[in-house]
């Protein structure tokens, strides 16, 4: 394949995706300025805010503000966007199914922030293994929901939403706890089809699998090893008076480990084990959190000890709910790439009519503010959501293109890497530098003329060295 038909491969696979983003749009300039923040993700060098963006793509001088603008700008129907971009990952994804259904994954991100006046920043605490991580930070806490999507063996998660949900107190009689509003977040999406959520032991909640069996779809998770369940209650010959008794002989899970004769041993279906024996066992007993009868599976693994999953679906085979969680750790992976490749949580927005913020505060109560502050942390509080959703729909761009141009990809990477395997998808950071050494041959693309190409390049400025390279 042609270098230049590689590139402009690459770049109309973009704008097709941009352009079913349209209707999220009040205005045709308001979608422009975001079709260009989503370049400037895909291309720029560096994670330093905004101006990373005019650097990146050659802008002149006054699109530094224009783009501010934007993250604040009310032209932007920031849930429509969600829905859209949703909607849009689900049609033209290769998404992985399990009994016809898709696979979410929700999981929470502590992004540190050191903003004064940066609504929302307070003291979180962080439980890692990783000993690059302090256990105490100030930062924005937000959650997020990705799906799983992939071609053969190799499996990706598409991000599709992110919020912060901590920081910022609105009311006094608001109690929704941080559960509620996932289950609030995953319904705003308006999936149409039933799907399974797959999350971590925080979110084995029985309130929060309640939710999701009212609306047809279920939950994966782990439970913690102190968790008891109970087995049905014998039904009596001959009923008696009262209340039918609901909970028969109760049962320490992680008393299921002392006899391992009744498991079974099996080739791991995790992805990415090879050569791994594992040992599982399924019991269908009443959690009683949640008031019904769960699916338990209690793996023994050589390596990563004994864990208990629980799902809502009893008819859900153990080795898929063993394999569904097995995939979660997808969701941390595309954390990483946003965190250090495209920057999605890098934004740097201050608001000057905020009081500053004291090193280890905790939540910021507006309910006891006039109403011009609360409106204005708001405002910035929505500006953050933009530039993350904006973030969002990048990283997802990067990661169809990697699933579905490979080949492009690689022709336009351009690079170096010590081990280049052409039948290996190509990761976010390859795509991004095969995107940018591609952008001049769709700005000089003459048989595209997508509005996308004339707004950049009526806006590059020639006195730089970045513009004079990408008009060159």
């Amino acid at each position: 394949m042609n270098l230049s038909i590689s590139a402009i491969t690459l770049w109309r696979g973009v704008w097709g995706i941009l352009r079913e983003l349209r209707p999220a749009f009040s205005r045709v300039r308001t979608f422009l300025w975001f079709a260009t923040a989503v370049v400037g993700f895909c291309t720029r060098g560096d994670l330093a805010g905004v101006t990373s963006f005019v650097r990146g793509l050659g802008l002149t001088e006054e699109c530094y503000d224009r783009l501010l603008d934007f993250f604040h700008s009310k032209g932007l129907d920031l849930d429509c966007l969600t829905r859209l971009w949703t909607a849009l990952v689900i049609r033209v994804f290769p998404l992985v199914k399990i009994n016809g259904r898709p696979v979410l994954v929700a999981d929470g991100i502590k992004v540190p922030k050191e903003g004064k006046k940066m609504p929302g920043v307070k003291l979180l605490h962080q439980e890692s293994q990783s000993n690059s991580k302090p256990e105490y930070i100030m930062g924005h806490s937000c959650q997020a929901v990705s799906i799983l999507a992939g071609v053969e063996s190799y499996v990706v998660a598409i991000p599709i939403v992110a919020r912060i949900h901590e920081g910022i107190v609105c009311s006094n009689r608001w109690k929704k706890t941080l559960l509620d509003k996932l289950f609030d977040l995953v319904v705003s999406l308006s999936i149409t089809v039933p799907f399974y959520l797959v999350a971590d032991a925080y979110y084995a909640s029985g309130s929060l699998a309640g939710s999701f069996l009212q609306t047809g779809n279920h939950l994966v998770t782990r439970v913690r090893k102190n968790a008891v369940a109970f087995h049905e209650a014998p039904q009596p010959k001959k009923r008696r008076r009262g209340r039918p008794k609901l909970y028969g002989k109760k049962v320490a899970l992680r008393t299921i480990f002392d006899d391992l004769r009744p498991f079974t041993t099996t080739k791991s279906p995790v992805y990415g084990e090879l050569d791994t024996d594992i040992s599982y066992r399924s019991l269908d007993l009443i959690w009683r959190p949640a008031q019904r009868v769960m699916r338990f599976v209690f793996v023994a693994h050589p390596q990563r000890g004994n864990i208990i999953l629980m799902t809502s679906d009893l008819s859900l085979s153990p080795l898929d709910i063993i394999r569904l969680y097995g995939l979660r750790f997808k969701i941390e992976v595309g954390f990483k790439a946003d965190r250090h490749a495209i920057g999605t949580y890098s934004y740097h927005f201050w608001t000057i009519i905020m009081k500053p913020t004291r090193r280890g505060s905790g939540n910021q109560y507006l309910h006891r503010q006039t109403a011009v502050y609360r409106k204005a942390i708001l405002r910035k509080l929505a500006a953050f959501h933009a530039f993350i959703q904006t973030g969002i729909v990048a990283h997802g761009v990067l990661l169809f293109l990697s699933l579905t141009k490979t080949a492009a990809v690689w022709k336009s990477f351009g690079s170096w890497l010590r081990t280049i395997r052409p039948n290996v998808l190509p990761s976010e950071q390859v795509v991004m530098l095969a995107l940018k050494n591609s952008l001049p041959y769709f700005l000089a693309d003459n048989d595209d003329n997508s509005a996308l190409q004339k707004f950049i390049v009526d806006r590059i400025d020639l006195s730089r060295a970045e513009g004079l390279r990408l008009v060159a």
